[in-house]
């Protein structure tokens, strides 16, 4: 229950939700723990975990009771969903309910809006740049997919985009050789290339401009892999997504150390500044806390029946717009100021709104 309660506390205080519209809700269907369920003190469910027709009829009958008590304008987040569950859930609700996942779209938005304000230092498009992806779950793929939507956006086609991205997961590269074994989302992403479960060899024959983890692998990237980063881009962008700060891919320390200072970098969890040749580098935190507030404030104000997906993409463009020429040249910090958060809110409000405004203009 704390991590609903913790999620609705920031509605209030970043997005000036008041707090006698939230409600905590924690879905409780079991578990397979034997140790937990042999537990006294447990306090959960003490029946083996439900999946498939029964796990689906609870959630059917959840979202249709809420919205019978609360009205067909209520705001449901998903959160901390299995990736088994996660996308299957999004897609089955999005267009019939007002949801999101923030694990999937929360966590592309973010991590879009720091390679918006990447591409403000190099000059170039996310659409002329070459991703590689470690990690391909719920949160990765999500990202992917965001980034394919941007880059559309900026001129090239679906397929161009999706060419750009290479991903890896446990097994490796995901390649097209593997198609036995990939879902429908991962197949977009897979290469005709040779398999390999080299991160610094994938790197070496891909030649990347941006390195995004999401694999929840401490010290993924290596000395190896960030200095490879560096010697292929004068300005490398390296984003050590996964959380806690001890399952992070690297250390900010760590990036700005093998880069000389040059990296473009951001992580999950938080980072103390660093300091290097006399210059003090603030190490942004690609926090969902920078897009939901606003995205769900548009959301009841405009008394939206669904969220699409472009409204993440202009909350992520609001955020990267929202980052100061100061922080980006002085501190190389990819993110607004923590204090910043409620105006950044309210601004992502009204341009969530004023796009779904002029949709219904248009129809």
């Amino acid at each position: 229950m704390g991590i609903p309660v913790g999620k609705l506390a920031l509605y209030v205080a970043l997005g000036g939700i008041q707090p006698q519209w939230c409600l905590p809700v924690v879905i409780d269907v079991g578990t397979n723990n034997q140790k937990l369920l042999d537990d006294p003190f447990y306090i959960g469910l003490r029946r083996r975990r439900v999946r498939g027709p029964e796990y689906e009829l609870l959630l059917d009958n959840f979202m249709k009771a809420a919205t019978k008590r609360f009205g067909r304008d209520t705001l449901i987040q998903f959160e901390d969903f299995a990736f088994e569950n996660a996308y299957t859930l999004l897609d089955r609700y999005k267009n019939e309910y007002c949801v999101f996942n923030d694990d999937i779209q929360g966590t592309a938005a973010v991590v879009v809006a720091g390679l918006l304000a990447a591409t403000r230092v190099t000059g170039r498009p996310l659409s002329q740049k070459k991703m590689v992806f470690l990690g391909a779950g719920a949160a990765g793929l999500g990202v992917a997919e965001l980034c394919v939507n941007q880059m559309v956006d900026e001129g090239i086609s679906e397929k161009e985009a999706c060419d750009k991205i290479f991903m890896m997961d446990v097994g490796g590269l995901i390649t097209k050789s593997r198609h036995r074994s990939l879902t429908d989302r991962h197949l977009r992403f897979a290469k005709d290339m040779d398999e390999t479960k080299s991160l610094l060899e994938v790197v070496q024959k891909v030649q990347p401009e941006v390195l995004i983890g999401a694999s929840t692998v401490a010290g993924a990237f290596t000395e190896e892999v960030i200095r490879e980063m560096a010697k292929i881009n004068k300005r490398p962008i390296i984003f050590a997504l996964s959380n806690p700060t001890t399952k992070a891919e690297c250390t900010a320390e760590d990036a700005y150390r093998f880069t000389n200072g040059t990296v473009l970098y951001a992580s999950g969890s938080p980072f103390d500044n660093v300091e290097l040749n006399g210059k003090i580098y603030k190490p942004g935190q690609g926090n969902n806390s920078y897009i939901f507030p606003g995205v769900a404030l548009a959301a009841i104000v405009f008394k939206a029946k669904h969220i699409p997906d472009k409204a993440f993409l202009l909350a992520a463009r609001r955020c990267a717009q929202s980052v100061t020429v100061k922080s980006l040249e002085k501190y190389a910090r990819l993110y607004p100021r923590l204090k910043d958060i409620r105006e950044l809110s309210v601004h992502i409000a009204i341009d969530v709104s004023y796009h779904q405004k002029a949709k219904i203009v248009k129809k």
